[in-house]
């Protein structure tokens, strides 16, 4: 099994839920599930944030024009159905199904029907960027799926490939994380999820250690101590990453 992470980015006015977390710089929304089959779509999503900022995405959510990872720019006619399953001061939980028209289509879509069965998604979304991670089978053609969903997100949407790894359980519970001080895997948790190591970098070192509450230099040490027992156990087990030969 092989896990592939790759990111979206919107450009304003071209996705309700996108445009809310960009004017709250400080709201988050995760995936619980992602389900998807040739004729429909649905998942159950997470979102942290302040209450003003979860009533912003709440009313995004219900917007008549969106539907959850919908890439079709127009009214597709889909049928669409949104429900808040949790509300608290600082976290919502919603469902959104939909059934698919003759013009519908989504990432899960795009990836079933060139990545084949059994995939498992995985998404965070912060401002404007959808982080997405696909765990498919080793002889998935990544290149062709990548290309599909460029011609699908068309100028609107940015995207990048972030990462193709191969899925080892012997390894995993051998990685460096299982022996790491607790303080520095939740900083290096922390700088994985804010996109600290992205190219470009999604946040500066400073904003993640406001972030954080933890004094920067903190931080700084934090990291380079954690770095470090990653590149040592890579060098010391032989460890390979495969990489994709040729950017799209």
């Amino acid at each position: 099994m092989r896990e592939f992470v790759f990111a979206l980015e919107y450009e304003p006015g071209t996705n309700p839920v996108a445009d809310v977390l960009a004017d709250y710089p400080d709201t988050s929304v995760r995936s619980l599930s992602c389900h998807v089959s040739a004729d429909s779509l649905w998942r159950v999503d997470h979102a942290s944030g302040s209450e003003e900022a979860l009533e912003a995405l709440e009313r995004a959510y219900q917007n008549a024009d969106y539907f959850a990872d919908c890439l079709v720019k127009d009214d597709c006619g889909a049928d669409c159905e949104v429900q808040v399953l949790d509300r608290s001061d600082d976290a919502l939980v919603v469902y959104t199904y939909w059934e698919r028209t003759d013009v519908c289509t989504s990432v899960p879509h795009v990836a079933l029907e060139h990545l084949g069965d059994g995939l498992l998604f995985e998404t965070y979304r912060e401002g404007r960027r959808y982080r997405w991670r696909i765990v498919l089978g080793n002889g998935a053609p990544i290149h062709q799926f990548f290309a599909a969903l460029g011609d699908e997100v068309g100028e609107c949407t940015g995207m990048e490939m972030l990462r193709l790894t191969e899925l080892d359980p012997d390894r995993r519970n051998a990685e460096p994380e299982n022996t790491l001080p607790e303080k520095q895997r939740e900083a290096l948790r922390a700088a994985v999820e804010h996109g600290y190591y992205e190219t470009p970098r999604a946040i500066e070192l400073s904003e993640l250690a406001d972030r954080l509450d933890v004094p920067r230099s903190t931080l700084s040490y934090r990291l380079r101590r954690a770095e470090a027992a990653l590149a040592t156990t890579f060098v010391d087990d032989d460890a390979s990453i495969e990489r994709l030969a040729t950017p799209i």
